[in-house]
């Protein structure tokens, strides 16, 4: 038994909890939380948490959490053969009819994708035959913006967002030809050892198996003999220290402020590390981070909030280039200007 606030939304985190255990064959109806005083299973508080979210929307146009969230949230009740109700999934219909999938100045590829997956699974199970045209135009627009967002090396948005996207275009039926040129090119991101993230390996890999998150619900569960042996772990081995590079951070209040600071990091340290050590110089830079789905983010810099309640986050970027990575992701390879601004979406 598990216990969580009342308080406080976490779709996206029940969502991966439920595909994660459905895909591990582990039974759902024995999984309870406790909220508040009561005692609910896993699948029950999805479904609740998913019309508080329904709820947001229809007051002020946006989910409690994001829609991209909200749409893990559909896709796993629609995989755990859950009824998803016609208004929250419809909600969802009409975020994609009308472009609500906007995150700093551009459509999140993300959020489209996991849409397709979520839209897809309701269309597979006969949920919306009733408005079967509102449904399929969704789809049919989700699957143009995914291929006209594959640029000239076969990403579709960027490295960490076309394993999503693949894995929507092969369940919405694109033949595996249409997306050889995205795979391959996470292959070659692979190779290259890009990821490093447990949610983008998660993705990635059914991307690659020519599969997607929607294989869960049809799976097949056997007997297993318990006969998996694991590899010994190497012993830890002591490495030279890393030569350090300057790393001059700039932080930009929703003022438009800016102050600047400089910090000497190890070379190939995240810059979530960089930041510690700047904070730990007392110099005047502060920064607190939260928990997300993706790692950890800047969540209030030099006293400052940027909260996704208010629309507003932390845009990171290096040398001018905005950042693809999370701040516990990216790694300090060279000396550079870090930018953290306040910024609005």
């Amino acid at each position: 038994m598990c216990s969580i606030s009342n308080s406080q939304s976490v779709v996206g985190l029940l969502a991966l909890y439920t595909l994660a255990l459905k895909s591990s064959c582990y039974d759902l109806n024995t999984l309870t939380f406790t909220v508040g005083e009561k005692s609910e299973t896993l699948l029950t508080h999805l479904k609740k948490q998913m019309e508080d979210e329904k709820d947001h929307i229809a007051f002020s146009q946006r989910p409690l959490t994001s829609y991209y969230q909200y749409s893990l949230g559909v896709l796993a009740l629609c995989t755990s053969g859950l009824r998803v109700n016609n208004h929250v999934s419809n909600k969802l219909i009409k975020a994609v009819e009308h472009g609500h999938f906007i995150h700093a100045d551009s459509e999140s590829i993300d959020t489209i994708a996991m849409a397709g997956l979520a839209l897809q699974c309701l269309k597979d199970a006969g949920s919306h035959v009733q408005n079967a045209v509102e449904l399929n135009i969704a789809l049919s627009k989700i699957k143009q913006k995914l291929l006209a967002s594959r640029g000239t090396d076969g990403h579709i948005g960027n490295e960490f967002s076309t394993g999503l996207a693949v894995q929507a275009l092969i369940a919405m039926g694109s033949h595996v030809a249409e997306c050889a040129a995205s795979m391959e090119a996470m292959r070659t991101a692979a190779r290259s050892n890009t990821y490093h993230n447990p949610m983008a390996i998660s993705q990635i890999l059914p991307a690659l198996q020519q599969k997607s998150y929607m294989a869960v619900k049809s799976k097949q569960c056997l007997n297993e003999d318990d006969t998996l042996v694991l590899e010994p772990i190497d012993p830890v081995v002591a490495l030279p220290r890393e030569p350090k590079v300057t790393v001059m951070v700039e932080v930009v209040a929703s003022s438009g402020a800016a102050a600047i600071y400089s910090v000497d990091a190890p070379l190939g340290s995240s810059l979530l590390d960089a930041l510690a050590l700047l904070k730990g110089k007392h110099v005047g830079f502060t920064f607190e981070k939260e928990s997300s789905l993706w790692g950890p983010f800047l969540s209030m810099v030099n006293g400052e909030q940027a909260r996704q309640s208010d629309r507003r986050y932390w845009h990171l970027s290096s040398d001018g280039t905005a950042l693809s990575q999370g701040v516990n992701d990216f790694k300090i390879e060279s000396a550079q200007k870090i930018t953290i601004k306040n910024t609005s979406y």
